[in-house]
């Protein structure tokens, strides 16, 4: 298995890891949330998703750590992120909430370097639109989880085919890949999961 090479160009990876420390400051309260019945806001769901959090705790793609703030301080926290730049920018969020137990590691979510079976909960948020193979990274996860581990992901998919978001979708995505980390965002993520991947 080859490592995902990197072809964004330093300048441009340390200034997307500065605005993605910028949007830890965000409000959550505030981003509203569309055809979601249960949660108005992404906060209201990450507290939903995040609050029971225990274990041995892998996330992939963590960024600057925006989700740090909604996870229990007693956990076991890995990172696995592919952006040196924003190494420093997490280990700043996570001590200034107080969170001790974290490893950060330089990788990708295609080659996890983490033991199989060993982990209780993997965490992915607007990651897997970036990924280069989501079929190997889908192993991946699978791999490192427990048999009884879970897989908690919150991402944006692309739009229905023929409506004017999936042509600005399809439109955008070559220079909008080039310049947020290789996101794409027309990827038909949710399908991919839920009929290739078998979590």
């Amino acid at each position: 298995m080859t490592p995902h090479r990197q072809t964004t160009p330093d300048w441009l990876k340390r200034l997307f890891a500065w605005g993605m420390a910028k949007a830890n400051t965000a409000d959550h309260s505030t981003i509203k949330l569309k055809g979601c019945s249960s949660y108005e806001t992404m906060a209201q769901l990450k507290q939903a998703l995040f609050a029971d959090l225990d274990g041995r705790v892998l996330e992939i793609g963590p960024g600057a750590g925006v989700n740090l703030s909604y996870y229990p301080t007693n956990i076991q926290w890995i990172g696995i992120e592919p952006n040196p730049f924003m190494h420093s920018y997490l280990k700043q969020e996570a001590e200034r909430l107080g969170l001790h137990n974290i490893k950060l590691r330089l990788g990708s979510a295609e080659r996890l370097e983490v033991e199989d079976n060993s982990i209780d909960i993997v965490v992915s948020t607007h990651v897997l639109c970036s990924v280069t193979n989501l079929a190997t990274t889908s192993r991946e996860i699978r791999r490192v989880l427990k048999p009884d581990g879970r897989f908690l992901f919150i991402e944006h998919v692309a739009a229905q085919c023929g409506t004017w978001t999936r042509r600005i979708q399809d439109g955008i995505e070559p220079v909008w890949k080039t310049m947020f980390d290789n996101c794409h965002p027309n990827r038909e993520t949710g399908k991919i999961i839920y009929r290739k991947c078998r979590f």
